[in-house]
């Protein structure tokens, strides 16, 4: 083996960010010792060597993107086995590459989006200009021919610094946060229905995330068609007798999903337990990466925070996500005389392509239901 190239990461994860390197050039390795960390949507994962060898090259700085199959080291006094893989132009230390983008975080392999490529160009003057005015030509789109960066784009840029301050380049989850989002306002056509369930039925005491987990199992089971994958690019609808459960958990570092299996064919303190242990990989950001793909519907459990609605957005191929608001006492009419009951707000968006109203709203019925009882 001549060069080492990033290994498939887990279903669905075509890029990483380069953390660190545990070795430099010159290093001699063993088989199987770490020897840098990547930063995917997913986590943080520990790349290990190999073979033994000797190391002749780094690809890659910390903050790189690489994609799947393109190098990251090169070994010394190894034979060529290149296998054609790699796309594009990688020079040691900073990279250069043009590759083919893919969609993060899908349970099935896409399309390849748009070209992405991180290749500047610029002359070299324009390379010193932006030096010298500390502008990073990443951050610049060209107003020249074929998108070429020329003065004034340097200049502007830097005049838009000064004012504003500098922009960074959104990286790890947020970068791919980003894109999903964008992907879903492009692809999805999302419509929102908003409902109040009253809970003052509930126990003292009862698990709210869990009630709710339970509810969309059950909606689930009579109103199949939101449990379901959707194709938009042949109109393909798979209906999934399995409920997979996407639970969105907020972190400093973005928004992960991770993907509580089985909702329905488990009992409340094993989904607990489940659910914990994912919040807990989530957090530490050692979570496998086929843990947070093939969720068949959503839940965005936002009022543990703040809010009451919202119009949570659906990632494709899902077609459905439950959003659950603060919870709130307020004045009902109970047999003709006024109470004060707990009322849980929800906001159910869903895909009108792969859905009709009436499946999304039997869907809603169905869930306020089973969160009424107590």
């Amino acid at each position: 083996m001549r060069y080492f190239k990033l290994p498939d990461l887990g279903e669905g994860l075509q890029e990483a960010e380069i953390v660190e390197w545990h070795i430099k050039a010159g290093d001699t390795v063993e088989e199987d010792q770490v020897i840098l960390s990547v930063e995917t949507a997913k986590a943080i994962v520990d790349v290990p060597s190999p073979c033994a060898g000797k190391v002749l090259a780094l690809f890659g700085d910390a903050g790189d993107q690489v994609h799947v199959g393109e190098p990251l080291l090169e070994y010394a006094d190894a034979q060529d086995d290149d296998s054609g893989t790699v796309v594009g132009k990688v020079s040691t230390g900073s990279r250069e590459v043009e590759s083919e983008a893919f969609i993060i975080g899908s349970p099935e392999p896409q399309d390849p989006e748009r070209r992405d490529s991180s290749r500047i160009l610029a002359t070299p003057l324009i390379k010193a200009l932006a030096k010298r005015l500390d502008v990073d030509l990443a951050q610049v789109a060209g107003s020249g021919a074929h998108g070429l960066i020329t003065a004034d784009d340097v200049e502007k840029a830097a005049r838009v610094s000064n004012d504003f301050g500098s922009a960074h380049t959104l990286k790890g989850v947020r970068r791919v946060m980003a894109k999903n989002m964008a992907r879903a306002h492009a692809e999805v056509v999302g419509v929102t229905l908003y409902d109040d369930v009253d809970i003052h039925a509930w126990k003292k005491g009862e698990d709210p995330t869990m009630r709710l987990v339970r509810a969309i199992g059950v909606a689930c089971r009579e109103a199949p068609q939101l449990n379901a994958w959707f194709d938009g690019s042949n109109l393909s609808l798979r209906l999934i007798d399995r409920v997979d459960l996407g639970i969105a958990v907020d972190t400093p570092d973005g928004l992960f999903v991770p993907v509580l299996r089985d909702i329905a064919g488990r009992s409340a303190g094993d989904l607990r337990q489940g659910l914990n242990n994912l919040r807990d990989a989530v957090k530490s950001r050692k979570i496998p990466p086929q843990e947070m793909t093939g969720a068949t519907i959503t839940l965005s459990n936002f009022g543990t925070i703040a809010g009451r609605y919202a119009n949570p957005v659906i990632v494709p191929p899902t077609v459905a996500i439950l959003g659950a608001g603060r919870m709130r006492d307020e004045v009902v009419a109970v047999a003709g005389k006024p109470a004060v009951h707990r009322m849980l707000p929800l906001s159910l968006t869903f895909d009108h392509r792969a859905a009709s109203g009436g499946e999304a709203a039997r869907f809603l019925a169905v869930a306020m239901r089973d969160l009424e009882e107590g």
